[in-house]
């Protein structure tokens, strides 16, 4: 029986089998792609146990579905809040959920490849949180490997699903006495087994699809970012490396990865409502209502899973006696800019490549960076901040009236403000939960002898005009419908940011809307203050084709040159990559990042106080005045 022309069979002598796969929507005659949509890499036991590889397939394995994902709560996705489209714009995906069934990948791939071909591979690692999926229609791996293919570079990507919240990083002593007993090593980071476990499987499988099984590229982007920086830390990848480079983009990485007995107590009075008592208890409880309480535990420190010692290596540590001569004048006020749109003339000669070398001390070779306005995606829970709470909350925190002094001194954080206090909450969060850690891990990787490049992104997302997190997603994986102006107006206003009109008023003005139609707006509707529009409602530069083209061709460039073994660009005197804002993209000099970030400050002010303090600041005011003691 012959198949219909949009599918595709791949014979895979190692597992004795056959997947039958789709073409790509986006493969051409020239450019054939193949996608290959919820191959099982692993099973579940039990709730609460580690992952095992799936290694026995049936004779064919219909992969042009996508398979299910872990249970989650029913609130839309934070990529699509962020992204700021209407639901109606975006594409829909009802995909099934189940906690034992969840652990499938996706391959998309260059058409009729076979084990001679040995392509680099990339494996997505998803953020999201307690929420999810790496077969989300964003992370589609489909214009990557397309781009990858045009410029004679082709790679094979791979997009995995894993278990999440409860189900993925539950742990307690009483849980850990549990896996002891099922022969299980270590409690908890059940996701991030299930990660590991899925780089096993394509390090024993990948090579029929036409990969490499030892030219592996580990990226992923926030909580999933943050998952990548633990396993570069992991005892498992110094034994035994499974990737052989990685990119972590806008990273939340915690310090305070609690301990066993920790995590329990936390997980504990999160389930409270429950009455559990019991492992047989919680394994019980449905998953439906286990996945809408969130989960208050991402990793866990066992004392299996990380290296001994992590935790110094990634972060400096307090400074106790520079405490006294943080300054605590008002003068911090140029430490704190954020973005500013420096430019460089100046251009860098073509970077040569670089060899694949042995990881040392188990961490391989790193991109690193992060958005500008990383920290909007908590801009609604901080927006319920006032003055008196934030300093009540700051004086709590830091049980030291000079520390707390020097933070609102550094972030211009006074009594008298009325309409700038979110901004600066948001900096300071910025600064606690992201931009800093960064800069940590970063500086770490440095000392390995290892190379590692760093970028920002200050490059704006099309439908909001800022460089939001998860911004750099929407022009790597080149997957969202854009509301892009077709020319390069400077000023210019989008339809997301004029009142609600009829559909009749509406088409009469179209999209985008330049100051020509400004006559055509009724200004009683307008919202001139809305929190969700980077310029209070005003005009605002939008994103044109041209910058959208620019940026997007850049970052897919340098991400698949990075993948093959090329240096991405020149590092050398601590250069940075840029993209943004307008279009901007080039190498530019270590000055320049002084101007994009706020690194003097991190170092006059954040580095004594200690990455302790400062991470339980950014998680206080991050969950806003309602959650705290």
């Amino acid at each position: 029986m012959i198949p219909p022309p949009s599918h595709v069979f791949l014979r895979h002598v190692t597992l004795q089998t056959a997947f039958k796969g789709i073409e790509h929507p986006l493969s051409t005659s020239d450019v054939p792609i193949y996608q290959f949509r919820g191959i099982k890499y692993a099973s579940v036991p039990a709730r609460f146990r580690q992952s095992k590889l799936c290694t026995s397939y049936p004779p064919i394995v219909d992969s042009t579905r996508y398979g299910p994902i872990c249970p989650q709560s029913s609130h839309r996705g934070v990529e699509e809040e962020l992204i700021g489209l209407p639901e109606t714009d975006l594409p829909r995906q009802n995909l099934l959920q189940d906690e034992f069934e969840c652990l499938n990948l996706n391959i998309t791939c260059p058409a009729n490849q076979n084990c001679e071909s040995r392509l680099p591979v990339m494996v997505w690692i998803h953020g999201g949180g307690n929420g999810g999926s790496g077969s989300s229609w964003m992370y589609d791996g489909g214009s990557l490997v397309q781009r990858s293919m045009r410029i004679g570079k082709p790679i094979i990507m791979i997009t995995i699903n894993y278990r999440l919240g409860y189900f993925g990083f539950a742990a307690s002593p009483s849980i850990a006495e549990d896996n002891r007993s099922a022969g299980d090593e270590g409690v908890g980071n059940y996701g991030l087994r299930d990660q590991r476990t899925a780089l096993e499987w394509v390090h024993e499988y990948i090579s029929e699809f036409g990969g490499d099984p030892t030219n592996v590229t580990l990226f992923g982007s926030s909580t999933g970012a943050a998952d990548i920086v633990h396993h570069l830390y992991s005892r498992a990848n110094k034994r035994r490396p499974l990737f052989a480079q990685a990119i972590v983009q806008s990273a939340i990485v915690n310090h305070n990865v609690p301990s066993v007995h920790a995590a329990g107590w936390q997980i504990s009075r999160a389930l409270s409502p429950l009455r559990t008592s019991t492992v047989e208890h919680l394994r019980a409880i449905s998953s439906d209502m286990l996945a809408e309480i969130p989960c208050p535990v991402r990793a866990v420190d066992d004392g299996i899973f990380f290296q001994n010692g992590w935790r110094e290596t990634l972060f400096p540590p307090a400074e106790s006696d520079e405490i006294e001569r943080i300054p605590q004048e008002r003068n911090l006020s140029a430490l704190r800019l954020g973005v500013r749109k420096l430019r460089s003339k100046s251009r860098s000669p073509h970077p040569n490549s670089w060899a694949h070398q042995p990881p040392v001390c188990g961490l391989q070779p790193l991109i690193i960076g992060d958005c500008a306005c990383d920290a909007d995606l908590w801009s609604s829970s901080t927006s319920g901040w006032a003055v008196p709470g934030v300093v009540r909350r700051l004086r709590a925190i830091c049980q030291s009236l000079n520390k707390a002094t020097a933070l609102m001194n550094a972030y211009d954080i006074a009594s008298h403000m009325t309409d700038q206090l979110q901004e600066r909450v948001l900096e300071l969060v910025e600064d606690a939960r992201i931009s800093w850690p960064t800069e940590c891990v970063y500086q770490a990787a440095l000392r390995t002898g290892q190379p590692v490049w760093r970028y920002v992104f200050d490059q704006e997302g099309p439908a909001r005009g800022v460089p939001h997190h998860m911004a750099d997603l929407i022009y790597l994986f080149d997957n969202v419908p854009l509301p892009l102006s077709p020319t390069s107006s400077p000023l210019s206003f989008a339809a997301d940011d004029l009142p609600s009109l009829s559909s009749s008023e509406s088409s009469s003005i179209g999209c985008p809307v330049t100051l020509n139609d400004i006559g055509t707006i009724d200004v009683d509707k307008f919202d001139y203050c809305s929190r969700d529009l980077p310029c209070g409602g005003w005009a605002r530069p939008i994103v044109d084709e041209w910058s959208y083209t620019r940026v997007r061709d850049a970052i897919q460039t340098r991400w698949i040159a990075f993948a093959w073994g090329e240096r991405p660009w020149d590092n050398s005197r601590g250069k940075v990559f840029v993209f943004g804002p307008e279009g901007e993209t080039g190498e530019r000099s270590a000055g320049i990042f002084e101007g994009r970030r706020r690194r003097k400050l991190w170092e006059n002010v954040l580095r004594p106080l200690g990455i302790e303090l400062v991470q339980k600041v950014g998680m206080e005011l991050s969950n806003g005045p309602g959650l705290g003691p």
